[in-house]
């Protein structure tokens, strides 16, 4: 027998917890502190350092901070408009996905201790599988919504 109030907070408080760090970390991305934090994350990334050339340091810094603000507002307004749901879903996942990613390409593991001990970029990092995982799952519930609402 399911909990349903129990479920429902889960819910909300997941989409808090996707939505507090889209907006607070988007938000950071307008300040120096974390234009500086970025560039060993974007620099030691193929896939991402592209950006420093197109945009310069500063320029995609604001580019990712633009984009993590719009996918909050979508989430937020997600419980409402199952599109922006969908839409929020579809661009956490790919935020995460590809922060994700980083893990690959930097080394995250304490040179000192090695595995399983996280270094800086580890500890920085980690977080984002969990946020990851609340994100297809605001996607995947978004598009059953909006398949039950076409049929």
């Amino acid at each position: 027998m399911e909990n349903t109030a129990v479920s429902k907070a889960g819910r909300i408080i997941a989409l808090i917890g996707v939505i507090l760090p889209l907006l607070m970390i988007g938000g950071m991305k307008f300040t120096a502190v974390e234009i500086e934090a970025l560039r060993p994350l974007i620099g030691g990334t193929p896939w991402l350092a592209w950006m420093y050339p197109v945009f310069g340091e500063a320029g995609a810094s604001y580019v990712l901070g633009v984009v993590e603000i719009a996918t909050a507002l979508l989430l937020i307004a997600s419980p409402w408009s199952t599109r922006a749901g969908v839409a929020g879903g579809a661009l956490a996942a790919l935020i995460f996905l590809v922060t994700c990613s980083i893990m690959v390409a930097l080394p995250i593991w304490e040179p000192a201790l090695g595995f399983p001990a996280l270094g800086p970029a580890g500890q920085f990092l980690i977080k984002d599988i969990a946020l990851l995982g609340i994100a297809l799952v605001i996607l995947g519930e978004s598009l059953n919504r909006l398949n039950r609402s076409a049929t």
